[in-house]
């Protein structure tokens, strides 16, 4: 069973460690996932803009070099085109022939309609040439030939559609250039592709995405090793506040060994200093007693007289030292009463001058509670009469808003003075059972006396009881 009992406590230790590192790890976490997310959502933006920037630079430029190739061909053609009248078949045919030996690259080239959509010039797919393309479209659906007559009635511009790549015979993202040569109702233009420039945004995407990566890893790899050091950061704080418990364990376990062995050594004097003495001259008496009244003598029985008040003080003895070990009138009166019958019995005992005063309020105080100012005020006191030196001492019981105080003033010559291991030790008795309350000691202690004041906190006071029967209990003045 105690080993059992053992584990059971190891593994709540444990479960409260695995608890606190979850409260301190989780904020984290979240906290580095919304932060991860957020600059994942914002790379990306950024990315998509410069991207979009990026591919709008290549396609200006693009447009720009089909522009040029355009001038250039109407360059070429335009002493042929410019004076001949609009039904010239001869200029036409020197037109086309001029065109069709335009082709630059590997793709480049130009291509000639008319309005009525047949082609006239198209040297890199010559399988065109003379056919009637009106309703052409891409395999996306977008409209080619009539949108490129439609562009060159109204002067010119530029058309993008998917279209076969001469030297790759796959079908290829194409910008294509028309202008309209009016007076022949000709739609002449030239087209570029633009696959590299869809590979080098897919590119730039691809690279975009693989630095995110990186980031989501590095950004993952300091969360590891920040979660690492929160618990290798609270395993040493633990193993320090552990290290720290045991040895207040330990030093607490001395202090109630000490204190055992001081109070039995107490009670030991008491009863060899006083109980043990009455009884021997009790004994003495007796035996006395025996012998006058074994010779006759008429004196026998006021020996046996002596010996009953010998007998009588011992009970009183027995009485006050049981009263100081646990006094009674706490437990069936309260604590006023308790604390009136200590300064009482201490003004008989040191002729001391002792005054005690309380607020009489409801017998509020919980059990520990008045066992703790008891204490407090039984140490004081004891202190006051070995080590202070004073002539006058007054105690003060109160409750209040904050709980219940209790005052021991005395006009004895300070702390300063007080040599006296006793009084060392009678304080942090007091601080100890303060503490176990959560409470406050206060100290101030000077050439003209101390004062101690013990103030425990309102959780130690009891709801007030209600009355029985119509009839309001009065309960004695703590």
């Amino acid at each position: 069973m105690p080993g059992r009992t053992v584990l059971a406590a190891l593994a709540r230790r444990l479960r409260h460690e695995h608890r606190l590192f979850a409260l301190a790890a989780v904020p984290l976490i979240l906290a580095v996932a919304a932060i991860a997310g957020l600059v994942a959502h914002q790379s990306r933006a950024l990315a998509e803009r410069e991207i979009a920037a990026l591919e709008a630079r290549m396609i200006e430029a693009k447009k720009a070099e089909l522009k040029n190739y355009l001038s250039i061909a109407r360059m070429g053609f335009y002493d042929v085109y410019g004076p001949a009248p609009p039904d010239d078949a001869e200029a036409m045919l020197r037109v086309t022939q001029i065109l069709s030996a335009m082709i630059y690259g590997q793709d480049g080239y130009f291509f000639v309609y008319d309005y009525d959509g047949n082609n006239l010039v198209s040297p890199r797919a010559t399988r065109m040439i003379g056919r009637n393309w009106a309703g052409l479209a891409d395999p996306e659906g977008t409209p080619v030939v009539d949108r490129l007559i439609e562009i060159a009635r109204f002067g010119g511009g530029y058309h993008e559609y998917t279209w076969q790549k001469p030297s790759t015979g796959q079908p290829a993202r194409m910008i294509a250039h028309v202008v309209g040569l009016q007076d022949w109702r000709w739609a002449i233009g030239t087209g570029i592709f633009i696959d590299d420039v869809i590979e080098g945004v897919a590119a730039t995407r691809a690279a975009t995405e693989a630095r995110i990566r990186r980031t989501f890893l590095w950004i993952g790899a300091i969360t590891l090793a920040a979660l690492l050091l929160v618990f290798l950061t609270g395993l040493a704080i633990n193993i320090r506040e552990r290290r720290l418990a045991d040895t207040k364990l330990k030093a607490l376990t001395l202090r109630i060994f000490d204190t055992q062995e001081e109070e039995r050594g107490r009670v030991a004097r008491e009863l060899h200093d006083g109980i043990s003495q009455i009884l021997v001259g009790v004994r003495y008496r007796l035996e006395l007693a025996q012998r006058r009244a074994a010779a006759g003598a008429a004196d026998a029985a006021a020996h046996v007289g002596a010996a009953a008040q010998g007998l009588n003080g011992a009970i009183q003895e027995v009485r006050r030292i049981s009263r100081d070990l646990r006094p009674g009138v706490l437990d069936d009166l309260g604590l006023g009463p308790a604390l009136q019958a200590l300064t009482d019995e201490f003004q008989r005992r040191t002729g001391i001058e002792t005054s005690f005063r309380t607020v009489v309020f409801s017998n509020r105080l919980d059990k520990e509670a008045k066992i703790a100012l008891y204490r407090i005020a039984q140490e004081a006191l004891t202190n006051v009469e070995r080590h202070a030196g004073a002539t006058r001492v007054s105690l003060e019981a109160f409750g209040h808003k904050r709980g219940a105080t209790l005052r021991i003033t005395d006009n004895g010559r300070g702390m300063a003075g007080n040599a006296g291991a006793g009084a060392g030790l009678g304080l942090r008795n007091m601080q100890e059972r303060v503490d176990r309350l959560d409470g406050v000691l206060n100290i101030r202690s000077g050439p003209g006396g101390t004062v101690i004041e013990a103030v425990l906190p309102l959780t130690h006071m009891l709801p007030p009881e209600r009355p029985e029967g119509g009839q309001e209990r009065k309960m004695a003045a703590e």
